[in-house]
């Protein structure tokens, strides 16, 4: 904690809300001294081994109270993904000249609120479908239309690439979205919370969160870590990099976490995901050779702050095998997180209170008024 929050925190004032308890929920619970994450009641590690994203997708609905099995929640996804193709003209030319997170914001905006698939559905089926579309069209390509009998991970790179994927880029695809689907109260869950406790429409609380996904202090990292990489450039000048980065003030990209105080347990599955993917041995070694060089710089040059892998590292490690756009990296994880929002915000809807905080004033008062 910084001297101003220390400051803030002994007035009562808790800097960024650190510490204070916001909601109860039964979705995920990050253990930042034990480096530990648990959705819908199982460990990670567990999860992305034995669960697909369509199951990981169930299960949180089902704890967030809407039970859902994970073959339909392939069934309904699949079908609501070719609902959302129909869209896809409209999102291309109305997002001419954007990038694609800006884009994005309006093909969530394109989405009703009222429609005969639910809205927890329609919002993570259309997340992949705009997504690769909007890449594509970056890339000057036309789109390509979503087949309703895959599964969620291995459509999602038929319609970014245009050709059916190898197996082992399916379950690399997969285990990342499972990684990512929630992760605590974190910055784009609480914003959609808030907005769900206004009893506004779930697509508004989602696009609330996107917005949110969108600041760099959030969701920005993967595609720096690459280009840290690309910066660094030869096993030679990895050392050398490093440290004058780290004696010079600069953040290195993919280590430090605002919650976890040790390794992030999400970088361990996306890194033994990588392992399985082939053709990218050698930029894989260059970057592990990076990673343990900048832990021992770190150790030796902040050794009282306890800096180690996040998940923004294999993140774009494992983004970048899979052939996805840098400026795709941020939305691609919310192909993932949008399981999690939609849990959050269905949990948040049952309680059916505003959340509403207070502010302490530090203002200039009125002659005739005191300060408390």
């Amino acid at each position: 904690m910084s001297k101003n929050e220390e400051t803030k925190a002994s007035k009562g004032v808790a800097g960024g809300l650190e510490g204070i308890v916001a909601a109860e929920t039964a979705l995920s619970r990050v253990d930042g001294a034990a480096g530990r994450l648990i959705i819908a009641g199982r460990d990670l590690p567990d999860l992305a081994e034995t669960l697909s994203f369509e199951g990981v997708t169930a299960a949180l609905w089902s704890t967030a109270g809407t039970p859902c099995s994970a073959e339909e929640a392939r069934n309904a996804l699949g079908r609501a993904r070719v609902e959302a193709f129909d869209l896809v003209p409209a999102l291309l030319e109305a997002g001419k000249g954007l990038t694609i997170t800006e884009a994005l914001r309006i093909g969530l905006s394109l989405l009703q609120d009222s429609h005969a698939t639910e809205a927890h559905v329609r919002l993570v089926a259309s997340m992949p479908v705009f997504v690769a579309a909007l890449a594509r069209a970056a890339e000057g390509k036309a789109p390509v239309a979503p087949d309703a009998t895959s599964p969620h991970a291995e459509d999602y790179l038929h319609m970014l690439h245009g050709e059916d994927p190898a197996a082992d880029a399916v379950d690399a695809m997969d285990k990342y979205l499972v990684t990512v689907s929630d992760h605590g109260m974190n910055a784009s869950t609480f914003t959609a919370r808030v907005v769900a406790s206004t009893a506004a429409e779930q697509v508004s609380s989602v696009l609330a969160a996107l917005c949110a996904l969108k600041g760099p202090l959030h969701g920005g990292a993967p595609g720096p870590v690459l280009d840290m990489l690309d910066d660094i450039g030869s096993p030679d000048n990895i050392e050398p990099w490093l440290r004058e980065a780290v004696m010079a003030g600069d953040r290195l990209m993919g280590f430090g976490h605002r919650v976890y105080r040790v390794r992030d347990p999400r970088a361990d599955v996306l890194g033994s995901a990588i392992k399985s993917l082939k053709g990218v041995e050698e930029r894989t070694a260059f970057a592990r050779e990076v990673e343990a060089t900048a832990k021992a710089v770190l150790k030796g040059l902040k050794p009282h702050r306890p800096l180690d892998t996040n998940v923004e590292f294999y993140t774009a490690l494992l983004l970048e095998a899979l052939a996805i756009p840098r400026d795709a990296f941020t939305p691609t994880f919310a192909v993932g997180r949008v399981a999690g929002w939609t849990a959050h915000i269905m949990e948040q809807e049952a309680i059916g209170r505003l959340i509403r905080p207070s502010a302490r004033y530090v203002g200039k008062l009125p002659d005739d008024l005191e300060v408390a």
